[in-house]
């Protein structure tokens, strides 16, 4: 059985980690506990929707960038589960991004423009 608090707090852990800061850092930023952040990324407690936010808001990350996260790492759950019971499951599309052009931003020096965004998702080209 795939749980979602699982999911959901080894996603936040890589986050954490990529950024090499402490359970302690985060914990107090979050103004969590440290022991309860940490049951959270072991997938033993549920974490509230104002806790996520919380720990979001520490981590810098936009909860809709993890719950992405979160979903790419559900769907490869079901598929493994699924092949496992031989039950075969349709591989989920990710949209493809369509092609943007920036000629000036206001109040940003020519050429400087930053685009956060999945590394897998985006390609960026200058010109």
């Amino acid at each position: 059985m795939i749980l979602l608090r699982r999911l959901l707090g080894d996603v936040l852990r890589r986050q954490r980690q990529r950024q090499g800061r402490t359970l302690r850092e985060v914990s107090s930023s979050a103004r969590v506990s440290l022991g309860y952040l940490s049951e959270v990324e072991r997938g033993q407690k549920e974490a509230s929707s104002e806790l996520l936010s919380a720990i979001c808001d520490a981590l810098d990350v936009r909860m809709s960038e993890l719950m992405r996260e979160v979903s790419d790492e559900l769907s490869l759950a079901e598929l493994a589960e699924s092949a496992a019971a031989s039950d075969p499951v349709p591989v989920p599309v990710r949209p493809v991004l369509n092609s943007v052009s920036v000629s000036s931003v206001a109040g940003v020096p020519s050429g400087r423009v930053t685009i956060k965004a999945p590394a897998e998702a985006v390609d960026v080209v200058a010109a």
